[in-house]
């Protein structure tokens, strides 16, 4: 029996491949993270209930939890080009993320993320708004309607939502906005020299419009249908 890949993972690659030709490099962070990468470093406040345990599943005590964004990934990222004193960078990840909620037909209790940042001397959101319009048109064709939404997230600042068209109706995909000053200053860089925007959104939402997937949990059932794609 010929053996085929899992839509998630066909879909990843070309995900790395379209942001690769973007001028992304491809970062990995730990599944297995400290509250400090995980919601610290990332502006999110110590009353914030994504920290509660009934959002998030914590592991060995109180000061380690398994990731609940990828956005982990880029908190590295930014500390380590301020250790290298780097003036710009652009990188993209891919992995599982895990939260303690009930599940539906577009949430799941663990998910695969995809996440990105990219940081210079004059980088805008406009520059994020293309470079997303650009993915979604690469993975889900050129006349995918795509929607930016004001919202509100810890780590950035201006936010937006990105929204597509699926089944009829709008479904958010990704966040993402202009790093807060904090996250910046909490890696070590200078938010009056260096600014920069991040995004992050399921990479499972995705394949659920590319191949008109109903229920995401479909994707973690081990039924070998799901891989007729």
């Amino acid at each position: 029996m010929k053996g085929t890949l899992h839509p998630l993972t066909l879909l990843a690659s070309e995900a790395y491949n379209v942001f690769a030709g973007l001028g992304f490099e491809v970062a990995n962070g730990p599944e297995l993270e400290t509250t400090w990468y995980n919601f610290d470093a990332l502006n999110v406040p110590k009353d914030h209930p994504a920290r509660d345990m009934q959002d998030t599943f914590y592991i060995k005590g109180a000061d380690t939890v398994l990731r609940t964004h990828a956005t982990n990934t880029s908190a590295h990222m930014l500390k380590k080009m301020a250790e290298e004193e780097m003036k710009e960078g652009a990188f993209i990840s891919i992995g599982k993320v895990f939260r303690n909620e009930s599940t539906d037909a577009t949430h799941e209790m663990q998910f695969f993320q995809i996440d990105g940042c990219m940081i210079g001397e004059n980088i805008n959101i406009s520059h994020m708004k293309g470079i997303l319009i650009e993915f979604y048109k690469k993975v889900l064709g050129e006349n995918v309607e795509i929607e930016f939404r004001p919202s509100f997230f810890p780590f950035t600042e201006p936010s937006v939502e990105v929204h597509a068209k699926f089944n009829g109706r709008w479904l958010e995909m990704m966040g993402g906005g202009m790093i807060h000053p904090n996250v910046l200053k909490n890696a070590g860089l200078d938010p009056a020299k260096v600014q920069g925007f991040a995004f992050g959104g399921g990479l499972d939402r995705i394949a659920m419009i590319r191949w008109n997937i109903p229920d995401v949990r479909l994707f973690y059932q081990g039924d070998l249908r799901i891989n007729q794609f």
